[in-house]
């Protein structure tokens, strides 16, 4: 796991850096529709106006990496990160001209998962960018490996949402890629505590006293159990509520964002977290993708209970050994021995199949949900 996290980390600090996690699974990703054209790669920082709460962070700007549809003519070079050897990594064009056309094209923004960040979604990141998608995912302060991670970080989940919103917010107003936005188009993706970013966005409550006493009743594991990133954070987050009430308050309140039509959650977790008369209030379409076998999300508490509260949600579970980290990058043959625990999936499973399949689920939907309006 060190050995991840340090990866994780020298990927901040290498400027203009291409792309590291997912590129190779897009090759096996045929979408209906045209062919899948060039990918650009760029990075953003965007700073909210007024007080934000960084939970604890050491960087107060939220770090942005965006995927773009590159022009046909841009050379895509292959993926050499020193010390990066863990993962497969693929082809990307750095800073690339935007494709000519279409004038406006739809957008997506991306949560990742509990203590990984924004490059972690890559590998479908790029599959959304090749297929006509500008793609912006976030590192969500204090919970993202590219600096220490911080119990406010593992804790506030309900602030990721803001997050999202202040980078649809640095998006639109950027001065090269902003206009290219259709702000009519706009969605969201997000995988593991990014899938449960999916449903606050999207406009479902969470009751945290209620899921504080739903866990103290069940300790049910995978709900109520510290994530592997972060052992001592069932400890520390009793200890917030227990001494900083005024810091739970926020998540009573709605982090919709209108500006979102549609989500795509995968493997989202939380689910008794929220109560089933405000998932149900859900308006926009919603789709869940989760693995049978996820022993750290379990399915029937969460992805199922979605979609069964959730009016017109979508989902689709793999069959079989697919697990919680089957969503993660696939892994070298260094990979697999150093970090086997992120890297090896179930009897049976074959992850880059996994990815094609999601990839192909997510247009279809995003497709579908974002399909342009009347002129």
């Amino acid at each position: 796991m060190q050995r991840f996290l340090r990866a994780l980390r020298g990927v901040a600090a290498i400027s203009g850096l291409l792309v590291w996690l997912g590129l190779s699974c897009v090759a096996h990703a045929q979408a209906s529709g045209p062919a899948p054209g060039k990918i650009g790669m760029t990075f953003r920082s965007f700073v909210p106006k007024g007080p934000y709460d960084w939970r604890g962070a050491r960087t107060h700007a939220l770090s942005v990496v965006v995927w773009y549809p590159a022009a046909a003519a841009v050379r895509q070079g292959p993926v050499v990160i020193a010390g990066l050897d863990i993962f497969q990594l693929g082809r990307a064009a750095s800073d690339a001209p935007l494709a000519r056309g279409p004038a406006r094209m739809p957008f997506v923004v991306i949560s990742h998962g509990t203590g990984g960040s924004g490059l972690s979604m890559a590998w479908l990141g790029e599959a959304l960018a090749a297929h006509g998608y500008i793609v912006a995912a976030v590192n969500h302060p204090g919970n993202n490996a590219s600096e220490p991670y911080t119990a406010q970080g593992f804790s506030l989940w309900w602030e990721r949402a803001r997050d999202l919103s202040e980078t649809i917010n640095g998006m639109l107003a950027d001065r090269t890629l902003g206009d290219r936005i259709d702000p009519q188009r706009i969605g969201a993706a997000g995988f593991s505590l990014g899938g449960y970013t999916m449903i606050a966005i999207a406009g479902g409550v969470i009751d945290v006293d209620a899921f504080a006493r739903f866990c103290d009743a069940t300790n049910s594991p995978g709900n109520c159990t510290s994530p592997p990133e972060f052992p001592s954070l069932v400890r520390d987050f009793h200890k917030l509520m227990r001494e900083h009430p005024e810091v739970i308050a926020p998540s009573r309140e709605s982090y919709r964002d209108p500006r979102v039509r549609a989500v795509f959650a995968i493997a989202p977790p939380l689910g008794p977290a929220f109560p089933s008369s405000s998932l149900q209030r859900i308006s926009i379409p919603v789709e869940i993708v989760a693995g049978e076998s996820d022993p750290i999300v379990p399915i029937a508490s969460n992805a199922k209970y979605f979609a069964r509260s959730i009016p017109g949600a979508k989902l689709h579970i793999f069959p079989g050994n697919v697990g919680h980290y089957t969503f993660l990058d696939s892994c070298t043959a260094a990979g697999r021995k150093s970090v086997p625990q992120l890297c090896t999936d179930g009897p049976g499973v074959e992850r880059n199949a996994i990815h094609a399949e999601t990839v192909q689920l997510a247009l279809r939907f995003f497709h579908a949900a974002l399909a342009p309006g009347p002129p």
